[in-house]
């Protein structure tokens, strides 16, 4: 039977990524409702999802949140709100017995990460059946990062690793005015910087373990910080730099791993009018080999998150947890490399240990 789901959200994201991805599978998803702060912005939504899920209802307010809590029917929910209310909204569905998958960033802090978890495992061990919480950030979904990690088994012992990461957030970019985002703590930077530790995490397949940075205010239309460079170690000693930029001139966004056998790098970039990595990989005995993979992050992650409900709903009373490249605490993970870098540049670049989930 389909998986029947809410959506809370109805911005930029919601109309341009995740209405039309749940259409792709539209045979095993049914969205029942979609909700808003304002009635306007749900019905317009709304209209868009009408085609794959005709029973599709509008919700707005507080007594469109408590609609979407009282219906049985609905065994999951999509939360992609400000980054400041979603971890109260998840534990909220969560508590009402919803499986979650939430948009990045898993917080604000590793303070409000930890809390999270608490009460999650609270809730955990007072209900019979776990509800799964996910936390969607798509670079560990992405086919590119899945194969490059596979690939890093033949370059041999990891000398240093770049990642240089230059965005073009300004005026033509629709995220560009997202008030919420200008208010956010850490601003741009964790709000986007999340998914470039996520894929520098998964291709490593080693965390971070101290960090050492200096942040910079530069562009004035723009939040601060809006630029980092930092040094970072991981536990197995390995070196590394991330560096990132905010709004380039120039953007440029780059995985690049050197091994005593090879050399791996991932570039954003497109072919045949299609945005997605090239993937270059070259060995020391002169093999070489390039590979472009169009972007289909939010498509995998979003039918992993309606297969594991389906899973959960299959096995009533078994303990269900979200797949491991979407749990909470994966996200917990990067918000806390990032934290601490900023916290680095308070202290004038001393080294600061990231904290451990």
């Amino acid at each position: 039977m389909p998986t029947h789901i809410a959506i809370l959200g109805a911005g930029i994201f919601v109309r341009t990524q995740y209405i039309p991805r749940l259409r792709e599978i539209g045979d095993c998803v049914i969205i029942k409702a979609i909700w808003s702060r304002s009635e306007e912005s749900a019905k317009a939504a709304v209209e868009l999802a009408r085609d794959f899920s005709p029973e599709v209802e509008c919700k707005w307010g507080d007594s469109g949140i408590d609609d979407i809590i009282q219906d049985t029917s609905i065994q999951g929910v999509a939360i992609v709100l400000a980054g400041e209310a979603q971890v109260d909204m998840s534990l909220k569905m969560l508590k009402a017995g919803k499986h979650v998958i939430q948009e990045k960033p898993a917080s604000g802090s590793t303070d409000e990460a930890e809390k999270a978890l608490l009460g999650y495992k609270a809730l955990c061990n007072s209900i019979a059946q776990q509800p799964i919480w996910a936390v969607a950030e798509n670079y560990r979904f992405e086919p590119a990062f899945v194969e490059s990690r596979k690939l890093m088994n033949d370059i041999g012992d990891m000398m240093h690793i770049q990642v240089i990461v230059e965005g073009s957030m300004n005026s033509s970019n629709p995220y560009f005015s997202s008030s919420w985002r200008r208010n956010f703590t850490g601003g741009f930077i964790l709000d986007m910087g999340v998914h470039f530790i996520a894929g520098l995490r998964m291709i490593a397949g080693c965390e971070i373990s101290t960090v050492s940075a200096i942040a910079h205010y530069v562009d004035k239309t723009l939040p601060p910080p809006d630029n980092l460079c930092s040094l970072f170690q991981l536990e197995n000693g390995c070196a590394g730099v991330f560096v990132m930029a905010v709004s380039s001139a120039s953007p440029k966004i780059l995985w690049r791993i050197d091994g005593s056998k090879g050399t791996l790098q991932i570039e954003r970039g497109n072919e045949s009018s299609r945005h997605g990595y090239v993937v270059l990989f070259n060995k020391a005995d002169g093999h070489s080999q390039r590979t472009f993979y169009p972007f289909s992050g939010v498509n995998e992650e979003l039918k992993c998150f309606i297969h594991d409900i389906a899973q959960a709903s299959s096995k009533e009373g078994a303990t269900c947890e979200a797949e491991p490249r979407s749990s909470y605490i994966e996200g917990a993970r990067d918000v806390a490399v990032l934290e601490a870098m900023l916290k680095s540049s308070e202290k004038q670049g001393a080294q600061v240990h990231v904290k451990k989930f």
